[in-house]
């Protein structure tokens, strides 16, 4: 997701203080020595520079970086508190979407948006960029954003692409070798399992926090940054899709720690086939539980 402004305001300010230790006409630093001292990336020292350069603080030609004057107080960037992080940005804007707060079609006006998510432009603006590129929304042939929306044809696309992201991280997790922690974090989640099915008429709510925590585990057993980047936006969804009917919740609950148990079983006994035959008959389940869990919306 989005890299946040605050960084960048951090780093923008620190590096005025640098400035400010030297001299008119003295050199700076070159940009990997000042991403060494600001802790942070080329890239950002680029942009670093280029807004010095701007307020002519420095003048920056190819390599050369001179010290055109001292900076002031006033060149300082404000760096807000109480903001949010990116994932907490990714959470909230995702529960507004998914508790269909607002229509498919719905113009996405920034200044608005800032106000119920208080982030900056910046990091508002590469958060929805982001967020196109899983088509949930999409930029105005006029400029700004629309939201697309949780539709029945995204939940069966996002469905299709768990199946095969999931059969693949299941394929992976059986030739983990016994050292690998996972092992201990599965049998950790086969107890929960276990508790939550012995009290299932009391706790049957639960289930869905259960559920993400048990296939992000699986999902963890492939180290792709690609695969990771879709995976938490499929866990949310999912997660959501519990909250949207309540029609048998507890046996459909119940019938989903069973299939969670097969699939933890053959997963322990290192066997591929088995457990490759386990994970597609609990996704199809999935798929079909959130496409009923679309009618409370008239979206399936």
């Amino acid at each position: 997701m989005a890299r946040t402004d605050e960084r960048f305001r951090e780093a923008f300010n620190a590096a005025l203080e640098l400035c400010q230790a030297m001299a008119p006409g003295d050199q700076l630093p070159s940009e990997n020595d000042l991403a060494t001292r600001l802790d942070v990336s080329r890239t950002v020292v680029r942009a670093i520079l280029e807004k010095l350069q701007g307020e002519k603080i420095i003048a920056w030609v190819g390599r050369e970086k001179r010290l055109l004057r001292t900076p002031e107080d006033t060149d300082r960037l404000e760096v807000q508190e109480g903001m949010l992080d990116e994932q907490q940005l990714e959470r909230q804007f995702l529960d507004w979407i998914l508790r269909f707060d607002v229509p498919p079609g719905t113009a996405l006006n920034v200044s608005e948006l800032r106000r119920r998510f208080p982030v900056t432009p910046h990091m508002l603006h590469e958060f929805l960029a982001s967020l196109s590129r899983f088509g949930l929304v999409q930029r105005r042939p006029k400029g700004g954003w629309e939201l697309v929306g949780f539709t029945r044809d995204f939940a069966i696309e996002l469905s299709e692409f768990r199946m095969v992201l999931e059969l693949n991280a299941v394929s992976h997790f059986v030739e983990l070798p016994p050292e690998d922690p996972i092992w201990e974090q599965l049998d950790d989640l086969k107890r929960k399992h276990e508790r939550l099915a012995a009290e299932i008429d009391e706790r049957f709510h639960d289930f869905s926090l259960l559920d993400e925590e048990f296939h992000t585990l699986i999902g963890s057993a492939v180290r792709n940054r690609f695969a990771a980047e879709f995976q938490k936006l499929i866990s949310l969804i999912f997660h959501y899709h519990f909250q949207w009917d309540k029609t048998d919740e507890r046996q459909r609950n119940e019938a989903a720690i069973d299939e969670h148990l097969r699939l933890i079983s053959a997963l322990r006994a290192r066997d591929g086939a088995a457990a490759a035959a386990a994970a597609t008959d609990h996704l199809k389940t999935s798929k079909q539980t959130l496409l009923s869990s679309l009618r409370v919306h008239a979206l399936a």
